[in-house]
């Protein structure tokens, strides 16, 4: 079986929240109408992890791997620039449920980043809006306790305990969706995170290119993967903007990662993808305007 470098690993761990989503398999149809049948997406081995973390918050029946793993997988990209890769933080909540959790899994890769570049000061204005999505979510309560700490430890520039406190953030705001039975919202959480990881790690490629990295990142089974999962989303979801728009961007995404297994791609080829990465990151950045 494939053994995922640690490259890899840092494009494959923002699906982890996604993995709730399939709680509501059951009631969910994919969009093709075809039987009664439910696609499922097969989770990745390698993204099992931390159960401890997640017990703490009542969720251990989920394999779903921490926020930590994330961060030790993204030292695999070496040195990044922030100055290139940073964004300006929305704190703004958007109307709808869709949006906000959009919005809150790209914060949580913005927080990836700030902590992989150790900017202290870019903390305190990303734990805000983070802050403000997930109250927006109804989770507001659970991350509040875990605030204060993330911008002490910025402060303080503890970064380990920094990483441990956003692993439990994470598994805190899944507990609260669990138990609000709005598993959907896990789901595109998650997808926020990703598009946004995704966007990070093309950009960095694109700007300092190698083949080794490049050979990491066409990865079709991975989109199949999220397309698969939104396939899960209620009917209603699948149908309202930006779902419906980031679906199309996807299903155009897979011929750039249709690549054979282990072949490099050329600095046009990744320039490419990143525009198309680009591409999924404004879509979700539209809509929580």
């Amino acid at each position: 079986m494939r053994t995922p470098s640690p490259w890899t690993r840092f494009l494959l761990l923002p699906l982890a929240a996604v993995l709730t989503s399939q709680l509501i398999a059951e009631d969910a149809k994919p969009k093709t109408g075809k039987a009664e049948e439910v696609k499922k997406a097969v989770i990745p081995e390698d993204l099992v992890g931390d159960e401890h973390v997640r017990e703490e918050f009542g969720v251990n029946e989920f394999t779903t791997p921490s926020i930590r793993r994330l961060f030790e997988m993204m030292d695999g990209l070496g040195s990044l620039s922030y100055e290139n890769l940073k964004r300006p933080v929305n704190d703004k909540v958007p109307a709808d449920r869709v949006s906000v959790s959009l919005r809150l899994g790209t914060l949580i890769a913005d927080g990836f980043l700030v902590v992989q570049c150790e900017k202290v000061e870019e903390m305190q204005g990303i734990g805000r809006a983070m802050l403000k999505m997930a109250k927006g979510l109804g989770a507001g309560s659970r991350v509040n306790k875990h605030t204060q700490s993330l911008l002490e430890h910025s402060i303080k520039g503890n970064w380990s305990d920094l990483r441990a406190e956003l692993a439990r953030t994470q598994a805190d705001v899944e507990a609260e969706m669990v138990q609000l039975r709005d598993t959907d919202i896990a789901h595109l959480i998650s997808l926020g995170g990703w598009i946004r990881a995704f966007d990070i790690s093309t950009q960095a490629v694109a700007e300092n290119y190698s083949e080794e990295k490049s050979r990491h990142l066409a990865r079709r089974d991975i989109v199949e993967y999220y397309m698969i999962n939104l396939e899960t989303l209620h009917p209603d979801i699948q149908k309202r903007e930006p779902v419906s728009t980031l679906m199309e961007a996807m299903r155009a995404l897979l011929p750039l990662v249709d690549v054979p297994e282990g072949k490099s791609m050329t600095p046009e080829e990744v320039k490419t993808l990143h525009e198309n990465a680009a591409l999924l990151e404004e879509i979700v950045s539209e809509s929580t305007k």
